[in-house]
């Protein structure tokens, strides 16, 4: 993947399915809220250099670390709930057709919620993107909910509509909103829900469980309803630099490694960003306004702009927090690799994310498009 992240021409001539290209600002200049076409955080846009502050900055940027053929829709029943248990961590039922990476325990899911903390700062403290006419929702889907936040959120600011959250684990609170439900479902599978059903799908983090993204988005184009939005958010889990500093790190370029490799020997891959996956899935599935948001997320707080330093210090914490949990199933049950390196990868990588020389960041893509009214 190339340090910088291509942004889209628009095009001259109207094309069979419209794409509108990346919009956001400079990444060093901060525009006013009324000129920017969305509000995210200042400086994160893939124009240009991020700008890292300078080492003595009297700026706190880590003070919130701390030191160191089957339908796809299934009840909770004692087989989901039979997890399986792989060097003291668990994952989703070993009766379950799918492997997922990351564990489903109570230290994964505290990351999954910082996640999604610093998604939503990073969108100016917006749930999503795609213009939803607000008044006319009634029913939303939710694909690979995980702990629910976002379901929940959304739900909580939408009181009239219905939201449903899918997960591969069932491994969200009892206390929602009461226009909620969850349900265990696996979304590589075959969608049970009827064509033209919701307002509103939004799916989020899939990198690394999806093989078909084809597929994934002809589904969600089936479930919306015409005239609904469907959005997708990925990001390239690859750290990358504007200044080589991630380059020339061999901890960093054995954790990219890891997952280019641990990808490509699962079949679902980590550079959705790189190979355009989302557009090209939604241009395919037949969506039409087509619209993408590129952005910078940083992997610590060096950057000199504040929020983008509030946005990387969260990611930071998110990473340290459960480090092994993002790894752990790919070292050793995927790639096979020497488990007496093991240990000493997270210990490297934990004095990279706290090292403010390390000028990282990932790539994240939102892609949102409409299904026409006459589908």
């Amino acid at each position: 993947m190339s340090d910088q992240p291509k942004v889209a021409s628009v095009p001259t001539e109207k094309p069979a399915v419209p794409v509108v290209a990346d919009t956001t600002a400079p990444v060093l200049e901060e525009r006013p809220a009324a000129e920017a076409s969305i509000e995210i955080a200042p400086g994160a846009s893939p124009s240009g250099h991020l700008e890292a502050a300078p080492l003595d900055d009297d700026y706190d940027n880590d003070s919130a670390l701390g030191d160191d053929a089957q339908s796809s829709t299934a009840s909770i029943s004692s087989s989901i709930l039979d997890y399986r248990a792989i060097k003291g961590r668990t994952y989703h039922s070993a009766r379950h057709p799918t492997d997922y990476f990351t564990p489903n325990d109570e230290q994964q899911q505290e990351s999954v919620d910082l996640c999604h903390h610093y998604l939503t700062l990073l969108l100016g403290g917006k749930l999503y993107l795609a213009p939803l006419n607000e008044d006319a929702i009634e029913n939303v889907l939710d694909i690979g909910t995980g702990t629910g936040i976002w379901a929940i959120d959304f739900a909580d600011a939408h009181p009239h509509a219905q939201v449903v959250g899918t997960d591969l684990s069932p491994m969200q609170p009892t206390w929602i909103p009461p226009n909620m439900r969850f349900e265990v479902d696996d979304a590589s599978l075959e969608w049970t829900w009827g064509e033209g059903t919701f307002d509103f799908v939004h799916i989020r983090y899939l990198f690394g469980a999806i093989a078909d993204w084809g597929a994934l988005f002809k589904q969600a184009f089936r479930a919306a309803k015409p005239g609904g939005w469907v959005q997708s958010g990925e990001v390239d889990v690859a750290w990358v630099s504007d200044d080589g500093t991630v380059e020339a790190n061999e901890t960093v370029q054995t954790w990219n490694r890891l997952y280019r490799e641990g990808g490509q020997k699962i079949g679902c891959s980590f550079t959705l960003v790189a190979d355009d996956v989302q557009r090209k899935g939604f241009e395919e599935a037949g969506f039409t306004d087509i619209h993408v948001e590129t952005l910078k997320i940083p992997t610590g707080g060096w950057p000199l702009d504040r929020k983008l330093a509030e946005i990387g210090t969260i990611v930071q914490a998110t990473l340290e927090n459960d480090i092994e949990g993002y790894t752990l199933m790919l070292w050793h049950n995927v790639l096979n690799w020497p488990a007496e390196d093991y240990q000493m990868f997270l210990m490297s990588m934990r004095k990279v994310l706290r090292n403010r020389r390390i000028h990282g960041y990932i790539v994240q893509r939102y892609v949102y498009g409409r299904k026409p009214e006459t589908a």
